[in-house]
């Protein structure tokens, strides 16, 4: 069985918004309440989070998430990567280094963003991190294979990742037809879907809904939300009807097998 937890499932500003009270970030309910995107992936014994943007220590405790095995990247944007420094207390209470898979070109980034975590002589206590470059290739962690979904994020190459029968897709706004291919097959797809006016580097609500009616997966959850959407309450009653949702923070969803 493979388990997915959203750790968050807001756009890099989260839900409510710093200083905006429209109805959506006045909203009371819990589910309108968004930190930046991320899930944990649990299966085969293997606990996997994708991106760890600057919520990560608050998802973690609220999570309860006391072992990590690794992080994926799927691109280099600060809502993403702001929370690696975190990983200091995984490298205590588990006895190593935290191992991180992303593209050359993000590992370059972090490099810079995180330069104390890599220098020659290093302080005291900065975090221990294994990088591991990865491609459009597969690739496994801990003998859980992961496939690598190429999209485009405006004009940046950006990663999702398939595990089993379940993908999870952010900051998209083109994924061309060899790689949804790649998206066949699936008990859940987890797709972001920024708001319903068109936008230059992410997906709108129809634009999303487009791709899962192609690719037909059991289940679908909408994630990177804005609060241009609308409310939890208020999602469109026939995506319901089509087993499509709003993912909210916390939510967890589990597919059958690998």
């Amino acid at each position: 069985m493979t388990k997915l937890t959203f750790l968050g499932t807001g756009t890099s500003q989260g839900v409510p918004m710093i200083s905006c009270h429209c109805h959506i970030c006045s909203s009371d309910d819990p589910r309108d309440k968004r930190l930046r995107s991320s899930v944990l992936i649990e299966t085969g014994g293997v606990s996997l989070v994708i991106d760890s943007g600057p919520d990560f220590r608050q998802q973690m405790l609220r999570e309860r998430v006391d072992r990590l095995d690794a992080i994926l990247f799927t691109h280099d944007h600060k809502d993403h990567t702001a929370g690696l420094d975190d990983v200091r207390a995984y490298n205590y209470t588990q006895g190593r280094a935290m191992d991180v898979y992303a593209e050359p070109r993000v590992i370059d980034s972090l490099k810079r963003e995180f330069s104390y975590a890599f220098s020659d002589h290093k302080y005291p206590g900065v975090p221990e991190i294994d990088l591991h470059p990865i491609d459009k290739e597969p690739f496994a962690v801990r003998g859980v294979e992961i496939v690598p979904i190429r999209g485009i994020h405006y004009h940046l190459p950006v990663l999702g990742f398939r595990i089993g029968r379940l993908a999870y897709l952010t900051d998209m706004n083109r994924i061309d037809p060899p790689e949804r291919e790649k998206l066949k097959g699936l008990d859940v797809l987890v797709i972001n879907a920024l708001r319903k006016e068109k936008h230059l580097s992410h997906f709108t609500l129809d634009e999303a809904v487009a791709i899962i009616d192609e690719v037909s997966p059991r289940r679908a959850y909408l994630t990177h939300i804005s609060h241009q959407l609308s409310r939890a309450a208020e999602a469109p009653p026939e995506l319901a009807a089509r087993q499509i949702y709003y993912a909210y923070d916390g939510l967890t969803v589990e597919t059958d097998e690998l």
